[in-house]
């Protein structure tokens, strides 16, 4: 399909160079969203690290956090596929502040008002908010969070592998 346009009112040089023009609607179609991840003053590098990995297998766009303990920790990280030069990892002083636009923040969290994720039907483009290891997101937190989910086992799982099954959830449930 050649588009013309205001210099090129007949497509010409369109069809001469070889190139298509197509819409804005034809460019995202196909187009599955994108999602962040939130780590509410994480403990650990070992955790933080496996994120990284996980964050990049599933197509994660950016990692923010908040705190200082991971920081302190940071030089032991276990990103053993160093994720990190290709994903950002970003130190934040408030993960409300840093919500990307249109997307809808998710809490994960053993919550009264959570839903299971087996029920959730992810946004297209979600911002997952995860408490630490060693406690649970504030009220301060949830309080702005669009939605709140909780997965259902049978004990409290560890930091890494909720952010992996929250995210094979979503692939699986995009279809990819």
């Amino acid at each position: 399909m050649n588009s013309a346009s205001p210099n090129d009112p007949d497509g010409s040089a369109s069809a001469m160079s070889g190139r298509e023009t197509i819409t804005r609607k034809q460019a995202v179609q196909g187009y599955t969203g994108y999602s962040c991840i939130g780590l509410y003053n994480p403990k650990g590098p070992e955790n933080v690290g496996a994120i990284m990995r996980a964050a990049g297998c599933y197509g994660v766009n950016t990692v923010f956090y908040t705190g200082t303990r991971y920081e302190r920790a940071s030089s032991f990280r276990t990103d053993t596929k160093q994720v990190h030069l290709q994903l950002p990892l970003i130190g934040v002083d408030d993960l409300q502040q840093v919500i990307p636009f249109g997307c809808v923040p998710v809490a994960i969290e053993v919550h009264p008002d959570a839903q299971p994720l087996t029920e959730y039907r992810h946004p297209e483009r979600a911002f997952y908010i995860f408490g630490p290891e060693d406690g649970g997101l504030k009220k301060n937190v949830t309080s702005w969070c669009k939605d709140i989910v909780y997965i259902p086992t049978h004990g409290c799982m560890n930091l890494a592998a909720t952010v992996s099954v929250v995210l094979y959830d979503r692939m699986l449930k995009a279809g990819r």
